[in-house]
């Protein structure tokens, strides 16, 4: 398993961007695939976004396609979530996992994923 720690959450208004990123530990990076979760209060943990350990494959939620994206960058053992055009409707604690996946393959299950951050806050004011 890899250990994983979030960065770059924070307050933004409406309409504003935050980047954020997910460290990894572990030589084996490169061969997990990452995904972006997201729990608000009150509501259920929900998928965010997906990418595969070669990077050639996304998948994204509905409510979020067109205004973030996934990226990773295995030199540096971290994947990034670009978040532009934020809502309100976007605040959340944003967590990030990791889970063993062949090459081309994107998880999007919770259970797939074996190593979780704890998670970083995003809140979005109207």
């Amino acid at each position: 398993q890899v250990q994983l720690v979030e960065s770059g959450g924070g307050l933004v208004q409406a309409g504003g961007s935050l980047r954020l990123s997910c460290a990894a530990s572990g030589r084996t990076f490169s061969s997990y695939a990452m995904g972006w979760f997201r729990q608000a209060p009150g509501k259920e943990r929900e998928f965010v976004a997906a990418i595969s350990w070669s990077a050639d494959f996304t998948y994204y939620a509905d409510f979020v396609k067109g205004r973030f994206t996934i990226s990773r960058d295995n030199a540096k053992n971290t994947v990034y979530l670009q978040m532009n055009s934020l809502k309100p409707e976007d605040t959340a604690v944003y967590l990030c996992a990791a889970g063993w996946a062949p090459p081309y393959t994107v998880l999007r299950k919770e259970s797939d994923f074996g190593s979780w951050g704890q998670g970083t806050q995003v809140t979005v004011s109207s």
